[in-house]
């Protein structure tokens, strides 16, 4: 990517980070993990797969929140697939479009919605024009690879996708490392399909405002996440609180402890819900190798109940 951040931003990577200078370091497992994806949008499991995962390793609560979908959530209730003991949390994350002159990485801000009503139609709807406007993004990204010599339609012929799931960039990624044309997902937004390179197409759908008004009216907590310049930006946050921004994600499993921290303090200062989980898609290991980084407290869970969400909890 060669856009440069706005001043005093820090880029958030799409892949851990390595070592950080001053990592959090996990007191015990955490049980809470508020963000994680499946191959309903842009993960690499399947949504059984990786509730057993989690499961696995002592998660106790879980978030689905794929990009624009809910389906992950909806086909493990269908199937009796939650395992016991398992709190799982209809989730979803939008990437919400921001004004160009507020000067954020992408152009976007992430809004994560936890525990809305899924059956509610009007909250589906706009996630179905979500879903349509990434599919022709999508197409018009392979197109645009194509153009430039880097054709991954053979990468993607074995793609499954269903009229639920959401397609994103990563699988387009991982399309360009399978052929050749990157060595990671991360190399290849860097250089070819972030914002500023080559085979880069904006983005189009909600802005941050639509996105935590529909959260809202189908019964969930609107939540900021991953947003590390937010105790750099009270201003925003405030305008997004007047919209109906509930929450922040305070712990994120790449956020290093002076981020955690700050984060914490924001969040207290103005009163928004702390939530917090590993964004696990896959790319650079298992579900237990990123859950052994993740510290989210399991109060975390107890904040989120608290805040009244209306919507879809199930358990085993």
């Amino acid at each position: 990517m060669t856009d440069a951040p706005a001043p005093g931003s820090r880029r958030r990577r799409r892949q851990d980070p390595g070592s950080a200078p001053d990592p959090v370091i996990p007191p015990r497992p955490s049980t809470v993990d508020l963000h994680a994806h499946t191959r309903r949008s842009d993960g690499v499991l399947e949504p059984i797969d990786l509730v057993r995962a989690a499961a696995a390793c002592g998660i106790t609560t879980l978030a689905l929140t794929d990009h624009d979908t809910l389906a992950g959530y909806r086909e493990l209730v269908a199937n009796g697939a939650i395992p016991h003991g398992m709190e799982l949390v209809a989730g979803v994350e939008i990437n919400a479009i921001v004004r160009e002159e507020i000067g954020l990485w992408e152009g976007e801000l992430h809004i994560l919605g936890l525990g809305m009503d899924t059956g509610d139609a009007a909250f589906e709807a706009a996630l179905v024009a979500q879903r349509g406007r990434r599919t022709e993004r999508f197409a018009r990204t392979v197109r645009r690879l194509a153009e430039l010599g880097m054709p991954i339609e053979a990468q993607l012929a074995s793609l499954a996708s269903g009229p639920d799931d959401a397609l994103g960039r990563p699988i387009v990624g991982r399309a360009l490392v399978a052929a050749g044309f990157a060595v990671s997902v991360e190399d290849a937004f860097r250089r070819l399909i972030g914002r500023g390179g080559p085979g880069y197409i904006p983005r189009e759908g909600l802005g941050p405002g639509e996105a935590i008004s529909a959260i809202r009216a189908a019964g969930g907590l609107p939540v900021l996440a991953h947003f590390s310049e937010a105790p750099d930006r009270e201003p925003l946050l405030r305008e997004l609180m007047e919209e109906g921004l509930a929450g922040l994600e305070v712990f994120y499993r790449t956020f290093d402890r002076p981020t955690t921290e700050a984060m914490a303090g924001t969040a207290a200062t103005l009163g928004l819900v702390a939530t917090g989980g590993s964004d696990y898609h896959g790319d650079t290991g298992t579900y237990a190798q990123a859950h052994a980084a993740l510290w989210v407290p399991p109060e975390v869970a107890d904040g989120v109940h608290r805040a009244g969400v209306v919507g879809s909890f199930a358990q085993s």
